[in-house]
């Protein structure tokens, strides 16, 4: 296969990413394979004792010791790099946490000062308040729609910025390239959780972004069976992302990586998918006399929504609606009624996935530099592969249960 993809379509080329000859060929069979196999290894053997001490001083891409990885997952991280203009290199870990603190470890320091947006995936701050802060690190949490004026919040002490474009609860859209070019004038590390636009939609690096995560659980995978987190770096930062992964063990089994990267071959598909059908739903909802406000990033009344224009090539299925009525015990009740019987929205966490979820979000709960203001409570939808004929139908029913509770 040719190996030359600089000119192919975005497409085409996370079909064939990743699918280098030495992963997928076979001896005695010139053509070889179509998907890299499942190589499971945690001891390696070698010829002699000149063999294994050469090994040392080589480990990038050879079979080493289990925990360095094996071509199942080179294969992946391999494709994700190439997704990524600009990349440096890819390692993976065993969930999207594990890679969003070991990005994090990798280039903060005690006494180092973190940006981190207000709008940030809850487990995210958490790592934020519970382990960087006793090892030294303050955490300083800034507005979605801040901007350029991140420079105020800038000092001799800071050392990354930390975004996530959009939030995963209330979709702010953050004007990716103004905070850059602040942080670029200053020497200042960006990092950013692109996991709902993934790189199909949304190209960080090329954004001037350092570093570029990924919950690989989430759509790459595609079917809600396999934890696996990426990152991403450029070449100022890859060298400090890989010490962290390697000095904290951090890797992925071989049978999750063959997972992922077969869910990545049917992303494009499955994510235009999802964009066409969460759009329709999205749409509905806010015509519904129930609903206070959709927050959507392809919708004009999202925060943000023009900069989502300018800088994104598509939306995903993730997105939330504002009820009405209060945020009261009563109303709590009746969301609770609204979701507990749809029968075509599991209720559950994470999202990406071929079935459809709903969950009860507080988003005020994970607030501390902004106040979380709304007309009433928040349900999040993630969209799966459902007609949305039927889905709309469901989340009709259901806002009928929520009027009669109310």
């Amino acid at each position: 296969m040719n190996e030359d993809k600089d000119d192919l379509q975005p497409l085409t080329h996370m079909v064939q990413a990743g699918r280098r000859a030495e992963w997928t060929g076979m001896p005695g069979q010139p053509g070889g394979i179509v998907n890299p196999p499942v190589w499971r290894a945690s001891t390696i053997l070698y010829d002699n004792v000149a063999h294994l001490r050469s090994a040392v001083h080589d480990t990038h891409e050879r079979l080493f010791y289990g925990r360095k990885g094996t071509p199942t997952a080179w294969s992946l991280a391999d494709a994700l790099t190439s997704l990524e203009p600009g990349a440096e290199a890819t390692a993976l870990f065993p969930s999207g946490v594990a890679a969003i603190a070991c990005a994090l470890m990798g280039v903060l320091r005690p006494g180092d000062e973190l940006l981190m947006v207000d709008s940030a995936y809850d487990p995210t701050r958490n790592f934020c308040e519970k382990v960087l802060r006793p090892f030294g690190v303050d955490t300083i949490y800034y507005d979605p729609m801040i901007g350029s004026g991140i420079a105020d919040l800038c000092t001799d002490r800071t050392r990354a910025i930390f975004m996530e474009s959009p939030g995963s609860l209330t979709f702010e859209v953050q004007d990716v390239p103004a905070i850059v070019a602040v942080a670029k004038s200053r020497d200042i590390v960006t990092l950013i959780d692109n996991t709902w636009a993934t790189s199909l939609y949304f190209q960080p690096l090329s954004h001037g972004v350092d570093i570029s995560i990924l919950a690989c659980t989430k759509y790459i995978v595609g079917h809600s069976d396999v934890m696996i987190g990426s990152v991403t770096a450029n070449a100022a930062t890859w060298e400090k992302v890989r010490s962290s992964a390697q000095y904290f063990g951090q890797m992925t089994s071989p049978d999750d990586a063959w997972l992922a990267a077969r869910g990545l071959r049917t992303l494009g598909v499955r994510l235009a998918q999802h964009q066409v059908a969460a759009l329709e739903v999205a749409r509905w909802l806010a015509q519904q006399p129930e609903v206070a406000r959709v927050l959507h990033p392809a919708l004009p009344e999202c925060p943000g929504y023009e900069i989502w224009k300018r800088d994104f090539n598509g939306s995903s299925g993730l997105f939330s609606f504002v009820l009405t009525g209060g945020s009261g015990a009563k109303a709590d009740k009746a969301r609770a009624v609204l979701i507990d019987d749809l029968a075509h929205f599991g209720i559950g966490y994470s999202w990406g996935g071929f079935e459809s979820l709903a969950l009860p979000v507080d988003p005020q709960r994970y607030r501390t530099a902004t106040r979380w203001e709304a007309e009433g409570l928040v349900v999040r939808l993630s969209i799966g592969l459902e007609d949305p004929a039927d889905l709309i139908a469901d989340l009709a029913s259901g806002l009928k249960r929520w009027r009669s509770a109310m």
